[in-house]
């Protein structure tokens, strides 16, 4: 690797990461307003015009808050659990293809899949480790309940996701995105059983992120704050902004894996040259396709806090163990035939 492919890489790295934390403040503001506009309130409107200026207000409220540490907190884990949260929730963004060209992603890795699985699994050590090393019980409930939460609902996860690849054959996101820029969105050509997939996919990422309705490892209601309760001010900070990369993420796989990524109208792309038509002007419309169907999953995040109860947790687990693992299993089953009825296997 030369000088000026490190200089490009740290550019690209660079603008990735500015884009996706830009995107943070933005969805904090969007969430608050449609929340509103669903349960018929104004939501935030004091802040700047329309009240945009909130999510800085809230910025520069956490970082005057008086850092407090517990007496009886383990100081290097309590600190080093917030980083935890927030490193691997950027490291996922490294391997997606936000556009046709190699200048729309940071890397292209043939394994990008089951990378971006494996650093999103990292996740549930933040909790886990801040709940135990903040010496307070609720914060270390909150913390067992989101550790044995995300352990089952990433099992379904995975399981859907084999449907996925036994029609694709690729680990590779440019690769599922250049197929579905040939052959139609995974979602609709993908096979007669790939929507069950991708809701499973969907819902187990929903979970996966802690949000409503399977936000049981921060029910005030039942633990204050959850896993959280014992950390404030920047350290708080960092585990808020955490949560939104993360559905960031899960919104931005929902998009490559189902449906088609930065394909749309009027994109040209040879996948064996990897050549774009139109160069970077198309490619910017391939940018703006695949924001415009990550904030659509986005808006569906906002509307299911607004719109449903917190599930109990029994009912949560027993979801994620009697319904989706089953039914991701009996999905495998299903598409495996079809699969070998395709091939001419029979």
């Amino acid at each position: 690797m030369t000088i000026v492919d490190v200089i490009l890489m740290l550019i690209k790295v660079v603008v990735i990461f500015a884009g996706v934390m830009t995107m943070v403040p933005a969805l904090i503001y969007l969430e608050r307003k449609v929340v509103a506009m669903f349960q018929v309130r104004v939501g935030p409107n004091r802040c700047g015009p329309f009240g945009t200026l909130q999510p800085i207000a809230d910025a520069v409220k956490l970082m005057m808050k008086e850092d407090i540490t517990p007496a009886g907190a383990d100081k290097f884990i309590y600190f080093l659990a917030p980083l935890l949260a927030i490193i691997p929730a950027l490291l996922a963004a490294a391997v997606i293809p936000f556009g046709p060209l190699h200048w729309t992603r940071i890397t292209d890795l043939n394994h990008a899949l089951l990378f971006s699985f494996a650093i999103s699994s990292l996740s549930v050590y933040a909790i886990a480790l801040g709940g135990w090393a903040s010496n307070n019980k609720y914060s270390l409930l909150g913390a067992l309940r989101s550790a044995s939460q995300m352990i089952s609902y990433e099992l379904g996860m995975g399981l859907s996701i084999i449907v996925l690849l036994m029609v694709t054959g690729t680990l590779s996101l440019r690769q599922i995105v250049e197929q579905q820029h040939l052959q139609g969105w995974n979602i609709f050509f993908g096979g007669p059983t790939m929507w069950i997939a991708f809701l499973v996919f969907f819902i187990c990422g929903i979970a996966e992120t802690n949000r409503a309705p399977f936000d049981l490892a921060e029910a005030e209601s039942e633990l204050v704050a959850g896993f959280h309760t014992e950390y404030s001010s920047f350290k708080f900070a960092m585990f808020f902004m955490a949560e939104y990369v993360n559905m960031v993420m899960v919104a931005a796989l929902v998009t490559t894996l189902f449906f088609g990524g930065w394909s749309g109208p009027f994109i040209s792309y040879d996948a064996a040259s990897q050549t774009l038509a139109g160069g970077w002007p198309m490619a910017l419309l391939g940018v703006f396709y695949f924001v415009a169907k990550m904030f659509g999953f986005l808006f569906f995040y906002f509307w299911l806090r607004a719109s449903m109860p917190r599930f109990r947790y029994d009912q949560l687990m027993h979801f994620g163990w009697k319904t989706l693992v089953p039914v991701s299993l009996a999905n495998i089953f299903v598409m495996g035939i079809w699969v070998a009825w395709r091939s001419n296997w029979f």
